[in-house]
């Protein structure tokens, strides 16, 4: 089970729009949540000049291969921490979303992801959830690769060790990941949830390039 019941820990601040909570999940959870990442052999390998390069396992894959992290994602005790963090109750986004709940993979040198925001494409507020999953250095330490957020016009670096959950307002919070060296690995569970999940004939279109770009050509019919 989570580890995140309401007296389990303080609620984090999430002042700058940005939290974070060590050991989110309990250990034999998180146990659990590691063999089953490590079954997700069949990546979605992304690249996107100047911007992003990796691997991503898409919703519609896990929902195949990886109950696990789905059932926690869909969690009455998951959307329970969000909201009580944001101060919002949130829900999951749609099953037809790619990026709803997905891994994704920096494991090539290289592999890396440039300045950007997370895209709302819905009528709510929209909140971004990464837990670390594996993050491997050659050493026996934490990787090379850093997630950076920029935060009162400077540039702030998130820790990611495994285990710990970084909950962000992605429209609002620009934010980057560093390349990632030879002979490394990071797996970051992502998740994303809002407050009002319906979205215009717009943005369902919008949401479907990018998933696209992402996730190949089978977004389009998601």
């Amino acid at each position: 089970m989570f580890v995140t019941t309401s007296d389990a820990f303080e609620t984090p601040s999430f002042e700058g729009k940005l939290a974070i909570q060590d050991n989110v999940l309990a250990a034999d959870l998180f146990t659990q949540v590691v063999e089953e990442v490590a079954t997700l052999i069949e990546t979605e390998r992304s690249y996107l000049p100047t911007h992003k390069k990796g691997g991503t396992v898409a919703y519609s894959m896990l929902r195949e291969k990886a109950p696990t992290l789905v059932s926690h994602y869909h969690s009455v005790t998951m959307r329970r921490l969000v909201s009580r963090i944001v101060g919002v109750q949130v829900e999951p986004t749609p099953l037809h979303d790619e990026s709803s709940c997905s891994v994704l993979f920096y494991e090539k040198p290289g592999d890396h992801i440039n300045w950007h925001y997370d895209h709302n494409f819905y009528r709510g507020r929209h909140f971004t959830v990464l837990i670390p999953i594996v993050n491997r250095g050659r050493d026996g330490g934490l990787s090379a690769a850093r997630l950076l957020a920029k935060q009162v016009g400077r540039d702030v670096e998130v820790a990611t060790p495994p285990n710990r959950l970084v909950l962000f307002e992605g429209a609002e919070v620009r934010h980057k990941v560093t390349p990632i060296s030879e002979g490394e690995r990071r797996a970051v569970w992502s998740m994303t949830y809002c407050t009002d999940p319906r979205n215009s004939a717009f943005q369902g279109v919008a949401r479907r390039v990018k998933d696209t770009a992402f996730f190949g050509l089978r977004s389009l019919w998601t």
